[in-house]
């Protein structure tokens, strides 16, 4: 038996499932996304991801401001399940009951943990080893209701946002379809959640410029969490550098990799935190805050540097991204000067 269903959902990350269930047996019998916003430098309207494939799909789109009196409309169309994905709205509890088969949410996190609005940036920022995709059957809290299925997934210590975004819609586009199937056969058992999470914050500004009085390993996090969208940032000479490539060195190991530091002495860390110390083959050698001291047995806090991080791509505010080498040959750094 195949369920008639509404899509909801707005950015790229919803576009697989979607796509998943258009070629399955369910029918999708309409799509909720959000209003076309002005966006980019000429602040033209631009449709939004789904919206954009919906219609190459065929599929009638809806974009109500609000969803306030939209249950109405939802009883029209009789939908068996409603799907949700990143739609960027609370659904009142009027449409939240309509379907028989209930709303089911796709969560870029292990819930209880990263409810919210930016799970994925936050836990590769936070330098988390470990996320997933959780299938949840919705209720009036946010991201609060019974878990369906789960699937878990690695984060590298080199991995970006956008590499983890990709792998989550992709396992949770699997996921929700093997989830439909089982609520349609009567099969698996709702887990309610512990009251108690962690909340996933929206980003905001102080999320994005750097602070090199941190450690070297949180500063990396940052840059790789906030890869491809929507970047960190430092000063250079007053010019506005977003950096979206680094890596971890170790001062003792200073000659590896075509590494070569100025001085590997710590020195005064606070006082020449964003200072050049020493280029690299691909990069760029910053002092940063001393990193905290590693537990025990923390395999990878005992590889991490003390202080130095390698910055390996940036880009200058309208230019295109370039090697840290490049941008240090570019302006005639020498070192000792200060990213700020």
């Amino acid at each position: 038996m195949l369920m008639r269903i509404v899509f909801m959902g707005t950015p790229d990350f919803a576009v697989p499932a979607l796509v998943t269930l258009v070629g399955s047996e369910h029918e999708v019998i309409g799509v909720l996304c959000q209003p076309d916003r002005v966006a980019g430098r000429g602040k033209k309207e631009r449709a939004c991801s789904v919206k954009e494939r919906s219609l190459a799909l065929g599929l009638p789109v809806f974009q109500p401001e609000t969803l306030k009196g939209a249950e109405g409309f939802l009883t029209e169309l009789a939908p068996d399940c409603i799907v949700v994905a990143a739609y960027g709205q609370i659904l009142p509890e009027g449409i939240l009951a309509a379907p028989r088969y209930g709303c089911v949410n796709v969560h870029a996190s292990l819930l209880p943990a990263y409810r919210g609005a930016a799970p994925i940036h936050r836990a590769v920022m936070n330098g988390d080893r470990e996320t997933g995709v959780t299938i949840m059957r919705m209720d009036k809290g946010l991201d609060t209701g019974d878990v369906l299925a789960v699937e878990r997934v690695c984060i590298g210590p080199e991995a970006t946002m956008g590499e983890i975004h990709d792998e989550l819609a992709a396992a949770g586009a699997r996921l929700l379809l093997e989830t439909l199937r089982d609520l349609e056969r009567g099969v698996g058992a709702a887990k309610p959640q512990p009251p108690e999470g962690t909340y996933a914050a929206k980003l905001g500004a102080d999320d994005e410029k750097i602070q090199w009085t941190r450690p070297a390993s949180v500063i990396h996090n940052q840059i790789r969490g906030l890869n491809p969208w929507p970047g960190a940032y430092t000063w250079f000479r007053g010019e506005k550098v977003k950096i979206w490539r680094s890596r971890l060195v170790r001062p003792e190991y200073a000659q590896v990799n075509d590494v070569v530091l100025e001085n590997s002495e710590s020195g005064d860390a606070q006082g020449c935190c964003g200072r050049l110390v020493g280029i690299s083959a691909r990069g760029l050698l910053c002092r940063t805050g001393q990193e905290e001291k590693a537990d025990a047995g923390c395999v990878e806090n005992e590889a991490v540097g003390e202080g130095v991080l390698e910055i390996l791509e940036v880009q200058p505010a309208g230019k295109k991204r370039m090697s840290g080498r490049d941008f240090y040959n570019g302006r005639a750094m020498e070192t000792g000067e200060c990213f700020t």
